[in-house]
């Protein structure tokens, strides 16, 4: 059977950008979504988040890019539509997708409401979606989704600044959960001060924790303690300031996406302390373990979070005022913004203005 052209696959036409092979750079694109089904929303895109791994997967570093490729996972908008069987939503509620679109919806993760977890989680973008067809994700106009899988975005969050708690948010939310580390009092560490750990920082002060921010970067601390309101801030390659931190921390969530060493972050922790990594560097880390049974000590990981726990951190996050620090762009400026997401200029998030129309 002949291959369908994607503006073709499905009956909504619509257009985004896409990245057609290994230079990750994106261009315009026409494509289809499926026709609302009676579980399905469809809703208008009005922003979408540029998380570092949209350019992971632009530029097929971690090997399973399928071009073409729309990215996109923090995906905001306006519904427009909604199936003959939906119960939560109605047209014009404010609406968010994350990170997926699809689960099996009977295996024991599903079971108990971490979806994320699922052996047949269907990914927002990149993915074989339950009809063989490949998602397409938020770099676009329109969104059509399972119910199940559509976040109900409270009316007192900014849409723009909010999209990227769809993923980046739930990203750090989700293990200070898990991992006990939203005990008031205790005291966490953030490694890294971007797109996810600038959040970490705002949601963990929320939860009532003390929070030290670990950089390679001395010119963050500014930002770190008087915008962020972080207690103090740890110069990681300072051997004094490691030394003096020594045995202090709860907890760690480190969100860096390079490769780094595990050694000093150990030595900051207590006994009994937990490390969790969220970031997904391309390479392996070395894990160095007499630190770690000297003291009992824990490495974890931790991937999103199911959609329960996800309009959770929504609703957290409105209620306390929770938004991700954005830069707003214009679609036809997402190549530059990805070369500057690269080298870390961006504070701290971009967000695309989807709807906004580009200048002839």
């Amino acid at each position: 059977m002949e291959a369908k052209l994607p503006e073709e696959e499905h009956p909504k036409q619509a257009f985004g950008w896409a990245a057609r092979d290994q230079s990750g750079v994106l261009s315009p694109f026409k494509f289809s979504r499926r026709a609302t089904a009676e579980k399905d929303v469809a809703f208008k895109v009005l922003y979408c988040g540029i998380c570092h791994s949209d350019l992971h997967m632009a530029k097929n570093e971690w090997g399973v890019t399928q071009y073409p490729l729309v990215p996109g996972h923090e995906i905001v908008g306006i519904v427009t539509e909604v199936g003959s069987k939906v119960e939560k939503f109605k047209v014009g509620d404010k609406v968010g997708v994350g990170c997926m679109v699809g689960s099996c919806h009977s295996c024991d993760s599903c079971h108990d409401n971490l979806e994320n977890y699922c052996p047949k989680m269907i990914l927002t973008y990149g993915a074989k979606n339950y009809d063989g067809t490949i998602t397409y994700g938020g770099y676009s106009d329109l969104m059509v989704a399972e119910e199940h899988f559509i976040v109900r975005i409270p009316d007192n969050l900014s849409l723009d600044a909010g999209a990227p708690l769809l993923c980046a948010g739930i990203t750090v939310y989700s293990p200070l959960r898990y991992f006990g580390l939203d005990k008031p009092g205790m005291h966490v560490g953030v490694v890294g001060l971007g797109g996810l750990g600038h959040v970490a920082v705002k949601f963990a002060k929320a939860m009532g924790v003390k929070v030290t921010v670990i950089s390679t970067s001395p010119n963050k601390k500014q930002e770190a303690v008087e915008n962020l309101g972080a207690d103090s801030f740890l110069v990681s390659s300072d051997q004094g300031q490691m030394q003096s931190a020594m045995g202090t921390l709860d907890g760690i969530i480190d969100t860096v996406s390079a490769v780094h060493p595990m050694l000093p972050l150990f030595t900051l922790l207590k006994s009994h302390g937990k490390l969790v990594l969220v970031g997904a560097p391309e390479k392996p880390l070395e894990l160095p373990v007499f630190p770690l049974i000297g003291g009992r000590k824990m490495v974890g990981g931790s991937c999103i979070g199911g959609m329960k726990e996800t309009q959770e951190m929504i609703d957290f996050a409105a209620k306390h005022n929770i938004t991700a620090d954005v830069e707003v762009i214009p679609m036809d400026y997402v190549n530059t913004a990805m070369e500057r997401m690269l080298k870390g200029d961006v504070r701290y998030r971009f967000v695309i203005d989807v709807a906004k129309p580009l200048n002839p």
